[in-house]
C-alpha cells in the first residue's frame, strides 16, 4: 500500500473528489486504484476566506514499485508519495508459564491503564492498585463537590479510575516522536472502547468527558479478561526496597494502608502529577527524584463564537471545522520578566471550567469539554512557566509546597467554600479588584467570586500575564476583552518533580521502580501518557521474560 499526503482540497469539496485529485495528480486511470483510504485528514487556516483540508490518502495500485519509481525523482511527489508505514502492534515478549511475582501497576490514569493493558497482553497477569474509586462512583464523588462544593480527597478530579484526563477536553493528539507507532495501539483500543472511529484519521482528535467514562470501564473489563485484577481503594504507603551486597537497591515490594505487603520485583509507579504524599514517601524511601519545571497561572473563558470568528472568519460554524481552537505563546520582553514564557495551556474549546482540587483547603482549576463541544464558552488555561532553580531552589519536593501555598490562597480569595476567585480581564489589566462579572458568564462550579487575582499569584505571574494578553488579543481578535473572565488557580499543569529513570526505563538507583507517565515527568497529556504506560510495559516484560529465561 502506497501514502500520498498533502492532497490539499476545498472544505467544501464534493464527495469522490479526493480519489479524483488522487488519480489527476499521479496520472493514474479509473481502474488503477484497487483501494483507497483516508489516513489522515487536517484543516489549513492561513487563509480564512480560503480554507482547505489537508488530506493523507493510503492507496492500492498493482505495480506499487512502478509508481514510486516513477515519481522519485519529482520535485513534490518524491516527497510526498512514500510506502505506507506498518502501524500494526506486535507484543516484544511472553510470560512464561509460571510467574513467581506479578507486577504491579500503581495508578489507573492512561499511562496505567496501558500499562496493564500490555502487561495483560504479554500474559503477565499485573496488579492494579489505585488509591481512588471505579470511574463510576468517582464521577459521582466529582459532581459532588461541583454542585455542593464537597470534596472528596481519595475521589475527584484527580484520583481514581481514568485519572485526571478523564474530566478533560480528551485531547488525542501529542508532539512527541513515536518511530514505533505505538499511538496507533493507544488509538485503536479507544476505538475498540467505544470511541468515534473518526480519532484513527482526524489531526487533532478528542473523545470528551462521557465517553471516556464507558471506555474507561470497558478497558477494564478487557484487562480483567486477559488476567489483569484490579484494587481499587487501595493507597501504596510505603515501597520495600532491599540493596544487595553489590550495593544495588532493588524492588521487592509495596505496602498498602490497609498493612497489606504485595511482593513483586517490578513495580510500574504511573501515579500521575498530583500524588503528593506518594511523592513524599517515595522520596523517604530513597528513591531519586528532581525538582522538575513546571507552570502557575489561570483559567480564562471566553465566548467561543469570538474564537470561532477569529480562526475561520466566514466559515465559523462549519461541521468539518467544529469548535475552534488556538495555541499562543507570548515571550515577555519587560526588564523584570526576561526569560518569562506565557503560553496557553489544556484549550477547551466549547467546554466549562471545573474544580480540580484534590487537598481540603486548597483551589484549583482545569477545564474540561464533552464530545459535541457545544457550550457557550471556550476555556483554557493562561500560565507562566517556573523553574526549580529561579522559583523553588533547593528541596526536590519544594516545588509542591510552591503549589499548595497558592492553592491555598486561591481557597481563600474564592471564600473558603471552593468557589473560584474569579476577575474580569479589563479589571486585571487595570490592576483593579473585579466587584462583579460582566457578558461573559463563567462557567465554573460551584461558583466565582469576583476579586483580584493578584491576591492568588506570584508578583512575576501577575505581570508575566498582564503583559501578554494584549499581545495574545493582537494574534486573536478580542481575546483581551474586557468581560473576558478569568478564574484562579491553575497549578497542575505538570508534576513538579521528575522520577528519574535510564535507558532500560528504571528507576537510576532502584532496580525494578519503573517511573511512568505524567507523574513521574515523562509524559503530558492522555495521549502521550498512554504512549509512555505501553513503552514502560515493554521494558517489564522484557526484563520478566528474561530473568524467566535466566533461571
Amino acid at each position: 500500500m502506497l501514502r500520498l499526503t498533502e492532497l490539499k482540497l476545498p472544505l467544501d469539496h464534493a464527495e469522490g473528489a479526493i480519489e479524483a485529485a488522487l488519480r489527476e495528480k499521479l496520472g493514474l486511470k479509473p481502474g488503477d486504484l484497487r483501494a483507497i483510504s483516508v489516513a489522515r485528514r487536517a484543516w489549513d487556516a492561513r487563509r480564512r476566506s480560503a480554507i482547505e483540508l489537508v488530506y493523507s490518502v493510503d492507496f492500492e495500485v498493482a505495480d506499487e514499485a512502478a509508481l514510486l519509481r516513477r515519481f522519485a525523482s519529482h520535485p513534490v511527489y518524491g516527497r510526498t508519495l512514500t510506502t505506507t508505514p506498518d502501524t500494526s502492534y506486535r507484543p516484544v515478549a511472553q510470560a512464561p508459564a509460571r510467574l513467581p511475582k506479578r507486577p504491579v501497576v500503581i495508578g489507573t490514569g492512561p499511562c496505567g491503564i496501558f500499562a496493564a493493558l500490555i502487561l495483560a497482553e504479554m500474559g503477565f497477569r499485573p496488579i492494579i492498585l489505585d488509591r481512588g474509586k471505579v470511574v463510576r462512583e468517582r464521577t459521582k464523588d466529582t459532581w459532588g463537590l461541583w454542585r455542593r462544593g464537597v470534596l472528596e480527597p481519595e475521589s475527584n478530579v484527580q484520583f481514581g479510575e481514568g485519572g485526571a484526563g478523564t474530566f478533560s477536553d480528551g485531547k488525542l493528539w501529542s508532539g512527541i516522536k513515536d518511530p514505533q507507532h505505538l499511538g496507533r495501539k493507544v488509538l485503536t483500543e479507544f476505538v475498540a472502547a467505544g470511541a468515534p472511529e473518526e480519532i484513527l484519521y482526524v489531526a487533532k482528535p478528542h473523545i470528551g468527558t462521557f465517553r471516556l467514562v464507558t471506555m474507561v470501564e470497558s478497558m477494564r473489563a478487557k484487562i480483567e479478561a486477559l488476567g489483569g485484577e484490579y484494587r481499587f481503594g487501595t493507597k501504596v504507603v510505603d515501597f520495600i526496597v532491599e540493596t544487595g551486597r553489590d550495593g544495588q537497591r532493588r524492588m521487592r515490594g509495596v505496602v498498602t494502608e490497609a498493612g497489606e505487603t504485595i511482593e513483586t520485583d517490578h513495580v510500574v509507579l504511573a501515579i500521575g502529577h498530583s500524588a503528593r504524599d506518594t511523592f513524599s514517601r517515595i522520596h523517604a524511601a530513597g528513591i531519586f527524584v528532581e525538582a522538575k519545571p513546571f507552570s502557575i497561572g489561570v483559567r480564562i473563558e471566553h465566548p467561543q463564537s469570538i474564537i470561532d470568528r477569529a480562526r475561520f472568519g466566514t466559515f465559523a460554524g462549519n461541521p468539518i471545522l467544529g469548535a475552534a481552537d488556538y495555541k499562543l505563546v507570548h515571550h515577555c520582553a519587560g526588564p523584570a520578566l526576561k526569560g518569562r514564557s506565557v503560553y496557553s495551556f489544556c484549550m477547551c474549546p466549547g467546554g466549562t471550567v471545573v474544580a480540580a482540587a484534590s487537598e481540603p483547603g486548597r483551589l484549583v482549576t482545569n477545564g474540561m469539554s464533552q464530545y459535541s463541544r457545544a457550550e457557550r464558552n471556550a476555556n483554557a488555561g493562561i500560565v507562566v512557566g517556573i523553574t526549580p532553580e529561579v522559583d523553588y531552589p533547593g528541596h526536590p519536593l519544594a516545588g509542591i509546597d510552591l503549589q499548595r501555598h497558592w492553592e491555598e490562597r486561591a481557597f481563600v480569595a474564592g471564600g473558603g467554600t471552593y468557589a473560584a476567585p474569579g476577575q474580569r480581564v479589563g479589571d486585571f489589566l487595570a490592576g483593579r479588584a473585579s466587584t462583579s462579572l460582566g457578558d461573559v458568564v463563567p462557567s465554573y462550579k460551584p461558583g466565582v467570586t469576583p476579586t483580584d487575582l493578584s491576591l492568588c499569584l506570584p508578583d512575576f505571574v501577575v505581570a508575566a500575564i498582564r503583559e501578554a494578553l494584549p499581545a495574545f488579543g493582537r494574534t486573536i481578535k478580542g481575546f483581551d476583552l474586557a468581560d473576558a473572565v478569568m478564574t484562579g488557580v491553575e497549578t497542575r499543569t505538570s508534576s513538579p518533580i521528575r522520577i528519574r529513570r535510564d535507558a532500560t526505563m528504571r528507576s537510576i538507583n532502584t532496580l525494578g521502580l519503573y517511573p511512568a507517565g505524567e507523574g513521574a515527568g515523562y509524559a503530558g497529556g492522555i495521549f502521550s501518557a498512554g504512549v509512555d504506560g505501553i513503552r514502560v510495559a515493554e521494558a517489564v516484560g522484557r526484563d520478566m521474560a528474561g530473568l524467566a529465561e535466566a533461571a
